[in-house]
């Protein structure tokens, strides 16, 4: 055992280890995922995130030492998000036809997100901090930590409600539109890309295309439309 754990500290100190664990608890969920065909409760993201909280608990290891092998992914998010523009450009022409109705349901999608998530947090007694920082659950995570910080609220707090409503749309939005008879593909992506930004739109892109293409447009619009009419909304409720 003391062998072990003299190679673990050796290692544990190499950025590679924690770029490999990423890539390697991911591909294993994503495996799980597909066995399971596809079953939603079983989201490659959800999983992925469990098995390395629990390796790096039981290891000992700070998030800090973590994040330093682990950073190369987090810097392909920007390019991987730029990538979203693909199935978006071969769609151009459907949502050249549907721009109102795109702009209208943003708008509506983005302040009904903030207010539900406001008005029942105030409900159940939140703090004014703990509210700040669960309104913007449903943006990507920059901006979300962003307009967060800006009204006072706790960017690391906000930083995890925005995961965990990726992944809980993700998770359950198909099978809630599933339910409410909603089968358009474009509706659904708008849907999936407002309520629940870049986790949800992968999961959109695994299933459809032009799903995927309205999802990653309708990420986009939330965290612009969110960016502006969030502090509009905090200054009338508070």
């Amino acid at each position: 055992m003391q062998e072990f754990r003299d190679i673990w500290v050796y290692l544990s100190t190499s950025p590679l280890l924690h770029l490999t664990l990423t890539l390697a608890a991911f591909v294993m969920a994503s495996i799980v995922y597909r066995k399971a065909q596809m079953n939603p409760l079983l989201n490659p993201v959800l999983l992925s995130v469990i098995a390395i909280v629990v390796i790096l608990n039981g290891t000992g290891t700070s998030y800090d030492t973590y994040f330093e092998g682990a950073q190369f992914v987090h810097f392909l998010l920007g390019p991987a998000t730029v990538a979203l523009a693909i199935p978006l450009f071969r769609q151009f022409d459907r949502v050249k036809k549907s721009a109102l109705a795109i702009l209208a349901s943003v708008v509506s999608g983005s302040v009904t997100a903030a207010t539900s998530a406001i008005l029942i947090a105030w409900y159940l007694g939140a703090t004014p901090v703990a509210i700040i920082s669960l309104a913007p659950k449903s943006v990507t995570a920059p901006v979300a930590m962003g307009v967060s910080e800006q009204l006072g609220g706790l960017p690391s707090l906000t930083a995890v409600l925005v995961i965990l409503t990726g992944i809980t749309g993700a998770m359950l939005g198909p099978l809630v539109l599933n339910l409410l008879g909603v089968r358009d593909w474009s509706a659904r992506g708008m849907a999936i890309g407002t309520a629940s930004h870049g986790i949800g739109t992968a999961r959109a892109l695994q299933v459809n295309e032009l799903a995927g293409a309205f999802s990653g447009l309708a990420m986009g619009l939330n965290a612009l439309a969110t960016a502006i009419l969030l502090p509009l909304l905090w200054k009338l409720f508070f």
